[in-house]
């Protein structure tokens, strides 16, 4: 046996009351020594139990039913059936963290909060080569240092909540790599970073695997992460391997409907007039009469934005040092500096950025769900200005049913105790809008608009997909027919079919009911296909703001050349240059040059280049202007 893994017919199966449910079956792929093995498909397809059954960390509920897992360590050449060997045996725990280890999806999980960064890695040390006290320290150092901590000594000392999504990240690929596996499976282990974030996780994987020689079992869904990384590639739908190749021919000669399916769904950077994304499965929205008689009234001035945002600004105090409020010392941070922007009505207006830039912070003072220290919000209510900034709680209420809001993490913000129906007649409940027959007729059309059957009204959201909870939290946004809709992240969570479904639904009902968007995201590719303009935030200040063809084919400033410079193109012949995003230093203000190094908000503008494209800038001399 040459191959690292080879895993030949795996069924694995989950017991449950109504019976056996089969999960894999009859899986088998090869991982060669040094080389990377990207296994793809949608949720529930299999993917992550495939790897648990590696692990031997299967739920209690499943089982191996039959199918061997084959692992040849390279020290010992001995070849091991995992599939076969008992989970808590000494062999397996060997194997196991020692030999191969894994990287979770989700690190703040995976990680303990209760303990130190430190402790955390040389527990792996203790267990597998029993070293302890300054030779751990030492070791757990170095591997801190490997994966490019900036200052590892530091970091020894540090807790998981007191680290970004990114260095949480680091610390547990620190943690999987400290006793030098021949293995390292990675499970999604980029799906929620920033894209800049996300190329240098995924240059350090690549990077590491050279150095120690190490192979790779990438776990994904997100086809730019697996023309850049991946050597061969699995594609498995429904527990079975549909295609699988070398990454070159996956993509150039892909041969099986449902992989020619999957890439037709991809988000991509040119688009023909008129073109969509081909989902696997195609939602049509229907509209009934009641939803269809209370369109957007005639005669509004659709000349004059919805939406006015003027030197909005918004800062956190955070105590630096004490615990339950003892502390004395604080820490002020600027979330949100002098931002302003207009939405035109019937656009969508997308804000693009790294995480803790401060797209969420100003969409929550839009919703008054936070108010904002200073600047103002102005809400054109049919030829009238409001001002949102001035309003109490009572006096928005309102405007809660012109103004709704589509959450990043649709199980996170549907009631798990209520059936759909009572999450979509809530709002009905709460404005006290019609009697119990409109709105049973009412929640029946939200339905079949967003695709979803109606039969289901009185089930929880824990029995649906997460697409399928998405569309449920899109209906409820749309039950009161609003305005102007806030997309906080709506599809980051989502597979690559699901994405193409919910963002072609939200086209879709644009188009349909006059609907205008405030669309917050961090993929550039899904921003791409679905914005008119585009304004791009770092550090709380708007730096840039254009229409997408000018953003796309002329960007301007450091950090949005730096945004796009980082993301993964689904297309092995565009590779990504890990290089260059690893030695980019344009994501910290501090390192932007001329004109373009702006210590403070107050001493730049956004400047008006031609075309409606503004960078922000204090000085105008070394910027293009766009023809």
């Amino acid at each position: 046996m040459d191959d690292l893994l080879q895993i030949k017919d795996l069924h694995v199966g989950f017991d449950s009351r109504a019976g056996r449910v089969e999960a894999v079956c009859g899986v088998s792929f090869r991982v060669r020594a040094g080389s990377c093995v990207a296994v793809v498909g949608e949720s529930g397809s299999g993917k992550s139990v495939c790897a648990q059954a590696i692990m031997g960390i299967l739920p209690r509920t499943a089982s191996i039913a039959s199918g061997s897992i084959l692992f040849r360590d390279p020290k010992t050449e001995i070849i091991t059936d995992l599939a076969v060997l008992n989970t808590r045996s000494e062999e397996y725990r060997t194997i196991r963290g020692g030999r191969i280890s894994i990287i979770f999806q989700e690190p703040m999980t995976s990680l303990s909060p209760l303990h130190t960064v430190g402790d955390q890695i040389t527990e792996a040390l203790r267990l597998h080569e029993g070293l302890s006290g300054d030779a751990a320290k030492a070791r757990c150092i170095d591997i801190l240092k490997l994966v490019r901590f900036p200052d590892p000594v530091r970091a020894y000392k540090t807790y998981s909540f007191e680290l970004s999504g990114g260095l949480r990240q680091r610390a547990m690929i620190a943690m999987a790599l400290v006793c030098g596996p021949a293995l390292l499976i990675a499970d999604e282990p980029s799906t929620a970073l920033d894209v800049t974030v996300q190329a240098q996780i995924l240059g350090l994987i690549k990077d590491l695997q050279k150095e120690l020689g190490m192979a790779v079992l990438m776990i994904t869904h997100d086809m730019g992460v697996v023309a850049n990384v991946a050597d061969e590639v699995v594609v498995v739908y429904h527990g079975e391997v549909m295609e699988s190749g070398m990454v070159d021919d996956i993509f150039r000669k892909p041969g099986h409907p449902y992989l020619k399916a999957l890439l037709r769904a991809v988000p991509k950077f040119e688009y023909a007039e008129g073109e969509r994304l081909i989902p696997l499965r195609e939602i049509k929205p229907h509209r009934g009469h009641l939803l269809k008689s209370r369109d957007t009234s005639v005669g509004v001035d659709n000349t004059k934005p919805i939406l006015e945002v003027n030197n909005l600004s918004k800062s956190f105090t955070i105590r630096s040092e004490g615990m339950g409020g003892a502390g004395k010392s604080v820490l002020k941070i600027k979330a949100v500096d002098h931002v302003s922007f207009d939405v035109a009505r019937g656009e969508c207006l997308a804000i693009v950025g790294e995480s803790g830039c401060g797209k969420t912070t100003v969409s929550k003072m839009i919703m008054r769900a936070m108010d904002a220290d200073t600047g103002e919000i102005i809400y054109n209510d049919q030829g009238m200005d409001v001002r949102l900034s001035d309003m109490g709680d009572k006096e928005m209420i309102p405007f809660r049913k012109k103004i709704q809001y589509i959450f990043q993490d649709p199980f996170g913000s549907l009631n798990p105790r209520m059936t759909v129906f009572d999450i979509l007649s809530e709002p009905f409940a709460i404005h006290k809008i019609g009697n119990d027959a409109y709105r049973r007729e009412v929640v029946l059309e939200l339905m079949n608009l967003v695709g979803l059957d109606p039969r289901h009204l009185n089930r929880y959201p824990h029995s649906f997909s997460g697409g399928q909870r998405q569309r449920i939290g899109i209906a409820r946004v749309l039950a009161l027919q609003p305005e102007l809709v806030i997309c906080d992240e709506p599809v980051s969570a989502l597979d690559v079919s699901v994405q193409a479904q919910v963002l072609n639904l939200l086209k879709d009902l644009k188009k349909e009911m006059g609907l205008t968007y405030l669309f917050i995201s961090h993929d550039m590719a899904v921003v791409n296909y679905i914005a008119d303009r585009i304004a791009v935030m770092c550090r709380g200040r708007l730096v840039e703001l254009a229409p997408k063809e000018l953003l796309f084919k002329s960007p301007q400033h450091p950090y949005t050349k730096a945004l796009l410079d980082s993301v993964p193109f689904p297309d092995p012949s565009h590779p990504l240059d890990f290089q260059a995003v690893r030695e980019t230093t344009m994501t910290n203000p501090d390192n932007w040059p001329d004109p373009y190094d702006v210590r403070d908000a107050t001493d730049a503008s956004l400047i008006d280049i031609g075309g409606g494209h503004f960078v922000r800038a204090h000085d105008r001399s070394n910027l293009r202007t766009v023809a």
